[in-house]
């Protein structure tokens, strides 16, 4: 009789089985944003865009990674020639410990000194600020999307919900057109 083996010899040829590898996090890979600020697109003209790195401690980084950003009433300053995030809630991290970092804390924006010198002269017209409007993941750095704003009015606000109320039923005619043309 002959002796029974436990294990599984592969042949020759065949590829041995692996363990397909757990797709890794959209938020950290980059491929969907940590954070939105769509209130931002809502009551303000959002009039230039610029790309900004933010200093963070370890915790926000990894608090971040689990979603728990927030940019609902933050928004940007400059004093002194350098840029800064005011408002800018991080959730605490939740396998952190006594060393957790606070909440709302100001945190710093990377820029070059010549786009912080833009940024100045630009917020320094009647009505203008620096808005946070996303805040994403690029080659591991967390990344912030700035916007210089100009705040809407009321009648504004009304004005582009009547805009986009319009062109959703334009749209809708079309599509309906297009679908009755082929039947």
């Amino acid at each position: 009789m002959g002796r029974q083996s436990s294990h599984v010899v592969a042949t020759k040829g065949a590829p041995a089985a692996k363990n397909p590898a757990r797709p890794r996090d959209p938020v950290a890979s980059g491929e969907r944003d940590a954070a939105h600020n769509r209130a931002a697109g809502h009551n303000y003209f959002l009039l230039e865009k610029v790309e900004a790195g933010v200093a963070l401690r370890g915790t926000e980084v990894k608090s971040i990674r689990e979603g728990k950003a927030n940019l609902k009433d933050s928004y940007g300053l400059i004093r002194n020639g350098e840029a800064f995030l005011l408002n800018m809630h991080i959730g605490p991290y939740s396998h952190g410990n006594i060393a957790n970092h606070d909440e709302t804390r100001t945190r710093k924006l990377l820029l070059h000194r010549e786009e912080v010198r833009k940024l100045l002269q630009k917020t320094q017209i009647k009505g203008h600020t620096l808005i946070p409007t996303r805040l994403y993941f690029r080659n591991g750095r967390v990344k912030c999307e700035l916007a210089l704003a100009k705040g809407k009015q009321d009648w504004d606000k009304r004005e582009t919900e009547r805009r986009r109320e319009a062109d959703r039923e334009a749209r809708a005619a079309i599509k309906a057109n297009k679908q009755r043309n082929r039947g």
